[in-house]
């Protein structure tokens, strides 16, 4: 399976430049948070496949202006073409915002999650906006991750962690790709094509 995965920074390939061909080959679309509600609405109208997507911590506007054709997933596990995705957006919490979260707000969503879980048989691929605590994270509050996916991640051994929120253009130590145990985690920054087998 072919997944775009696309983070916090409108792609010029994608819009800008734009050609049907681009789309042709891909299986799936996942959104990891912070683009443009349009820009989303706009990969939907073009693709022929689902556009799943998590709330990154600047997406306050989605609760008006939803991206049209796509499908959110957060706290929630979808499946496609035998493929389960579980979805949890947002940050670390540091201000006031709605997609923003503790350590311990996130661990009790992962927590409310289980039965889900249990009844899936576990998931897939992990699709989140923040990365996981000292997994191509930051040393600052905003950009650190959280815990609860690493334990995720342990505890079901996905084939895929998908995130953003640390652009790659922060600095050299912002990995595109790395590893934990079997689970290969990727940056989505502004847009990657990842090939799992299904």
């Amino acid at each position: 399976m072919n997944i775009l995965a696309l983070s916090d920074i409108e792609s010029k390939y994608l819009w800008d430049y734009f050609h049907p061909i681009q789309l042709k080959n891909i299986d799936l679309i996942v959104s990891c948070g912070d683009l443009h509600p349009d820009y989303l609405s706009f990969i939907a109208t073009h693709s022929r496949v689902p556009v799943l997507y998590v709330h990154g911590n600047h997406d306050d506007r989605y609760a008006q202006t939803p991206p049209e054709g796509c499908i959110c997933i957060e706290d929630s596990i979808y499946t496609y073409n035998g493929v389960r995705i579980l979805g949890l957006g947002g940050s670390m919490r540091y201000r006031n915002g709605v997609h923003q979260y503790t350590q311990a707000e996130m661990n009790h969503r992962v927590h409310r999650l289980y039965p889900k879980l249990w009844l899936h048989h576990g998931f897939d691929i992990l699709l989140t906006h923040s990365p996981a605590l000292g997994i191509n994270d930051g040393n600052d509050l905003p950009h650190q991750g959280f815990q609860a996916f690493c334990t995720l991640i342990e505890r079901y051994k996905p084939c895929a962690m998908i995130h953003g929120h640390t652009h790659l253009n922060y600095g050299i130590e912002f990995q595109r790709k790395t590893q934990l145990g079997t689970t290969k985690i990727v940056n989505a920054y502004e847009r990657y094509l990842l090939s799992i087998e299904t």
